[in-house]
């Protein structure tokens, strides 16, 4: 019985025993050897194009380093971002009235607005620029007063709207149309049933928006907007057939007098990818912002990536 009760007992342990052992094998690892033969071949193009960038004497970078701060070229890079910043603030403040138009119950102010939107949409940036650049050939004059009466102040064209001014004028109504579809787009993309949640809880109208439907619009309307912000910031280089000393124009001058004219190229192209990649580190920031109410957890940052990925290395190696 004894002997019996042994075996009974080694058996089941037995059985634990060999179910640990199977599971402590070594997993043969799949092999992937396309995946790293096209990775090879990557990295020898890319390990060529920086050899070319490296050696290639027709980069010129001396002239591309004392040109790439040079006086001129930050004023110009100046003029670049406040073409920007008026263009997407007052894109996007007239975006807002042009996407609530839209979505009005008021049959004016849908049609107004939609073609509006059609209208700026349909007609090349570089035309609208020109248009409002020689705005004073059809008006000369500009005058407040009463609709279709007499004015009372009266103001010359030439005198109140600038080089400058026509080029902010051009971007922002320009932006505003393709602002003003993202912003619709971000409000229509909320549940309904929010909205209907919020009323039933007798909430007002400015709360039901600023509290529910907006912040949950906002994961919808960053992405795009920014992307609208970037092309933005690039097609200010169409000002420079208006002869505003933005980025692209000054460099254009410039290599125009010493006939360098790919080290400045790459002068404005690496200003360009520089503060590209600044707004898009804005972005990432925004998302995260307005991600708290629907992720648990939200997504690290690169700096709490970079973190963990040191610790994981330490890790390993202890």
């Amino acid at each position: 019985m004894n002997t019996v009760a042994a075996v009974g007992a080694a058996g089941p342990a037995g059985a634990r025993a060999d179910a640990v052992d199977e599971t402590a094998l070594p997993i043969a690892r799949r092999r992937h050897p396309w995946r790293w033969l096209v990775s090879a071949i990557a990295l020898v193009l890319a390990a060529q194009f920086v050899h070319g960038l490296v050696t290639n004497p027709g980069w010129d970078w001396p002239t591309f380093v004392e040109y790439f701060t040079a006086d001129a070229v930050l004023k110009a890079l100046r003029v670049t971002v406040e073409l920007t910043l008026y263009g997407t603030f007052f894109g996007f403040l007239l975006g807002i009235w042009l996407a609530i138009g839209r979505l009005s119950h008021n049959p004016v102010l849908q049609v107004l607005s939609w073609t509006y939107i059609w209208a700026f949409r349909s007609i090349p940036l570089i035309v609208q620029l020109l248009f409002w650049f020689n705005l004073a050939y059809l008006y000369r004059t500009f005058s407040l007063g009463v609709p279709f009466g007499p004015g009372f102040v009266s103001f010359d064209v030439n005198g109140v709207i600038s080089g400058f001014g026509a080029a902010v004028i051009g971007l922002a109504l320009h932006q505003a149309a393709y602002a003003a579809e993202i912003i619709r787009a971000g409000i229509i993309s909320v549940d309904p049933g929010q909205v209907e949640a919020a009323k039933s809880l007798g909430l007002p109208w400015r709360r039901q928006f600023f509290t529910i439907v907006a912040p949950q619009a906002m994961r919808g309307i960053v992405p795009n907007a920014m992307n609208e912000v970037i092309s933005l910031f690039k097609g200010t280089s169409i000002v420079s057939v208006m002869a505003i000393a933005e980025l692209f124009y000054q460099v254009q001058v410039i290599f125009g007098r010493n006939g360098r004219v790919v080290p400045l190229l790459m002068v404005a192209t690496v200003w360009y990818i520089v503060l590209t990649t600044i707004l898009t580190v804005a972005q990432f920031y925004i998302e995260r912002y307005f991600a708290k109410g629907s992720e648990r957890e939200l997504p690290p940052t690169p700096l709490q990536r970079l973190r963990g990925k040191i610790t994981e290395i330490i890790g390993e190696r202890r």
